[in-house]
């Protein structure tokens, strides 16, 4: 039997900052609209605002003038408007007009700063870190093909937790707590079989009894009726791809975790959940038009599932928060040795930033 590794005193992993340097989701595509939406993340607030031709942009959210949030105010054209004195600002972060400037006045010369951000799969996605890095690497965000992808049906549900981001990612990386999930149990008995990392993702591959075989039409079912689930073995794959997740469970399902760390106790992310149709070969004989109104109807599927997962984690990952700030001094004993690699990438990355 494997003995208890305890965590060391001199990696408190609850203090850890981000990696700048990476693409993170600061929201949905849905929540961005004609008024500005302020976001947080990693100490710094933000505002996304969508111009008149519906390009998503990113600023500091601080009207230079007086400090007050430009959150606060409204899009005019291709500029952003502050609620207080009416400044406006480009998206570039510098003041276009002052409405009561006088004419031997000249246009104040401050900027905020700005953010680049992606429109990509349904969410916007900000970099927080040296653009010049982002440039010379040319970063991406991470890829999720599933969402265009017709095959998939996608669900989302977002976290909200008071905890640190290490918490969250312990808990998806550890797929020995589906004893917790009974009530909403996609998997059982997973056995760790294989790690592998390197300097940017830790790969977990477990394997498991799944709940769940999407092979016919009426097996969908299954997602609404648990009495029709039956067990069978299926590989069931984490992966940390730093800053965010991803799983597998056999060829039916997979998931993302897209992370926004709000700061040292508060993290905000998006679970997506696709169920896949491959198995449903018919269907890839009907029109293009007919299977992207199926994928449409289809979508959020799973909110009951998903939205029941994510309630009994939060509340498990909130108490392991609270238990830390009340007894910082005490350290957990850990039995799922993928977690010491988990902790050892955070700790590498946030040293990079």
């Amino acid at each position: 039997m494997q003995s208890p590794s305890r965590i060391t005193p001199q990696l408190d992993i609850r203090q850890l900052g981000i990696n700048l340097n990476h693409w993170y989701v600061v929201a949905r595509s849905s929540e961005v609209q004609t008024q500005p939406l302020d976001v947080m993340l990693w100490e710094q607030p933000i505002v996304l605002y969508r111009d008149n031709s519906g390009t998503v942009h990113a600023l500091e959210d601080r009207c230079p003038h007086r400090q007050v949030k430009l959150s606060h105010g409204c899009v005019k054209g291709e500029l952003l408007e502050c609620a207080y004195h009416g400044w406006q600002f480009t998206s570039s972060g510098e003041c276009a007009a002052v409405p009561y400037l006088a004419a031997n006045q000249k246009l104040p010369n401050c900027k905020i700063r700005s953010y680049p951000v992606k429109e990509q799969h349904g969410f916007i996605w900000l970099f927080p870190g040296n653009v010049e890095i982002l440039h010379a690497m040319s970063l991406q965000p991470l890829g999720i093909s599933e969402w265009e992808n017709l095959n998939y049906i996608a669900t989302v549900s977002t976290i909200n937790c008071q905890a640190h981001y290490s918490f969250l990612i312990e808990n998806l990386m550890d797929m020995y707590h589906g004893h917790l999930h009974q009530d909403w149990q996609a998997w059982t008995g997973a056995v760790l079989n294989d790690i592998q990392e390197d300097a940017n993702r830790v790969d977990a591959h477990y394997q498991a009894q799944s709940y769940y075989k999407i092979d016919k039409i009426w097996s969908i079912s299954q997602l609404f009726f648990p009495a029709l689930r039956r067990l069978h073995p299926e590989a069931l794959d984490v992966s940390y791809v730093y800053p965010h997740w991803v799983s597998t469970l056999g060829k039916d399902f997979k998931i993302y975790c897209l992370l926004c760390p709000i700061d040292r106790t508060a993290t905000r992310a998006y679970l997506i959940h696709f169920t896949s149709l491959n198995a449903f070969w018919r269907l890839h004989k009907l029109p293009v038009w007919f299977r992207r109104l199926v994928k449409n109807s289809l979508f959020g599927s799973a909110q009951t599932l998903l939205d029941g997962l994510v309630r009994q984690d939060v509340q498990m990952i909130e108490e392991e928060q609270q238990a830390y700030l009340n007894h910082p001094e005490r350290r957990g004993y850990e039995l799922n040795r993928a977690l010491v690699s988990v902790q050892r990438l955070m700790k590498n990355q946030a040293e990079q930033r």
